[in-house]
């Protein structure tokens, strides 16, 4: 996402590069990254990196994403048939490929049918465009109405779901993850680190996206549970950023954090939450810090 408005295209190639160098083989975007309307800006910047040849795109598990506006007339935009199979078609001209490994909603759409939406994705898929298709944003009904319609197509349906996760914000726990969990759908967790509240940011809350108004009141709000949890991460000798990401890697259900770097120090510093193994100790005292929903619905309110 930060490719093109915050990371250059050069930068974007070299850390492309340097993720397959460490082994990191899945790479998300979205026909809307970029921010400029219609243009797919950073699609296209990963399409010329593809270009470069080398094996690149064989070596990439591409996802991207359908929904938001891409344009001011009606159908450029959510999941009617029409924007999905236009979407998709401008998204593989962008990123310069013939498939798209996982193709994802990248919100629920209340007002097409998802019978609709299975026809064009099935058409994709049979068209060899498509490959997988995932999901975002879903709330645990829509995942199962996903699948039971998918099921009755005779039709793979959803393999991943990509939703809002971190320390802070634990929603999903109610019912997202048994969803995914009772349908074999592999979850992606995306803002791991809260905006950068989660990165140690009462160290640096002045630069980069960590200078946002919003983002300003809520480590005012919360400036107790950070200090707490910035002196923990300094006891047991890691950055804030490395235990957020440890701590999803934890989690059951997780597939994989979504990371979003937009230097190469982020990148690096990102891949020591692989080798980092929270004791049972410090994923309590991570609990008391931030408190989920306490469990999975309905036990976590009712009896």
């Amino acid at each position: 996402m930060n490719f093109g408005p915050h990371t250059s295209e050069a930068d974007s190639f070299a850390l492309m590069d340097r993720a397959l160098e460490l082994g990191v083989n899945f790479f998300d975007t979205a026909n809307v990254y970029g921010w400029k309307l219609g243009e797919g800006w950073t699609e296209q910047i990963i399409g010329r990196w593809f270009a470069q040849g080398g094996g690149r795109r064989d070596k990439v598990v591409l996802a991207t994403k359908v929904y938001g506006r891409m344009g001011d007339w009606p159908n450029q935009s959510r999941l009617s048939a029409v924007h999905i199979k236009r979407a998709c078609e401008d998204s593989l001209r962008r990123l310069k490929t013939d498939w798209i490994d996982v193709y994802q909603m990248h919100h629920v759409d209340r007002e097409t049918p998802w019978e609709e939406i299975w026809q064009a994705m099935e058409q994709l898929a049979r068209e060899g465009k498509v490959v997988y298709v995932g999901s975002s944003n879903f709330a645990g009904w829509h995942l199962a109405q996903a699948q039971e319609v998918a099921r009755s197509r005779h039709f793979l349906g959803l393999v991943s779901e990509q939703s809002l996760y971190n320390l802070n914000e634990r929603t999903i726990e109610l019912e997202v993850i048994p969803a995914c969990e009772a349908y074999g759908i592999g979850l992606i967790p995306w803002s791991p680190l809260g905006r950068g509240l989660l990165a140690g940011v009462l160290q640096s809350v002045d630069s980069g996206r960590r200078a946002d108004e919003d983002l300003k009141k809520e480590v005012a709000q919360s400036r107790l549970k950070l200090e707490a949890y910035e002196g923990l991460c300094a006891r047991i000798g890691e950055s804030p950023a490395t235990v957020a990401l440890a701590w999803l890697l934890h989690q059951r259900a997780v597939t994989s954090p979504i990371i979003g770097p937009r230097t190469m120090e982020q990148l690096e510093g990102a891949m020591k939450a692989l080798s980092l193994s929270l004791g049972s100790d410090i994923l309590k005292r991570l609990d008391e810090l931030f408190p989920g929903p306490g469990g999975t619905a309905p036990e976590s309110y009712a009896w």
